[in-house]
């Protein structure tokens, strides 16, 4: 049992430091890049697609933890191209899940929290709008309700196309390892 719970704790670090690492990458980029354009239009299409990317990734760590191993194992079975991948997912789904919906989702809530907070900023020094508090918090209404709306949504289609959206995952990691040569999930023996 120690054994084990040392195990939990030293996958649960790496978890953390990973996390940490890849949002301050994002973050300065899309930080980098909302100075360089200093547009709100484009600032607000970052926000969206940073939403976006965080629903797509929630849908994702569904999917793998509602897909069934059996049609992936007979699709491996043919040597269909991406089934090897799909069986790695499926039985791995925890750890799909909490790196695709946790991690991902996570710092994509924080990154639409912060790049809301700078077009909120924009639009008081472009239009003087006095009320800093209204504007902040209808931004953070609508972030929060595109997110949850858009991952409500997604979790609906993503118990009910589970296999479908694994395989099509499955295959893009699949030509991803093909190119690179670098495995996700390596079989343990």
């Amino acid at each position: 049992m120690a054994l084990r719970s040392r195990g939990t704790l030293l996958s649960s670090l790496i978890v953390t430091f990973l996390t940490f690492f890849i949002a301050l990458v994002v973050s300065i980029g899309s930080e980098a890049l909302m100075r360089a354009v200093n547009n709100t239009v484009v600032a607000f299409i970052l926000l969206l697609l940073i939403i976006l990317s965080g629903i797509i990734f929630d849908i994702i760590g569904t999917a793998a933890t509602a897909a069934q191993l059996p049609p992936f194992n007979a699709k491996a079975a043919k040597r269909v191209f991406g089934a090897t991948q799909a069986v790695k997912i499926t039985k791995n789904a925890s750890i799909v899940a909490n790196y695709t919906a946790d991690v991902v989702g996570d710092i994509a809530g924080t990154l639409s929290g912060a790049v809301g907070a700078g077009i909120v900023y924009n639009w008081t020094q472009m239009f003087a709008i006095q009320d800093l508090v209204l504007t902040g918090a209808a931004m953070t209404s609508f972030i929060a309700a595109l997110t949850v709306g858009g991952k409500a949504i997604g979790k609906s289609i993503a118990v009910r196309n589970a296999n479908s959206i694994i395989f099509k995952v499955a295959v893009l990691l699949g030509w991803w390892e093909q190119y690179t040569g670098l495995e996700l999930f390596r079989e343990r023996r």
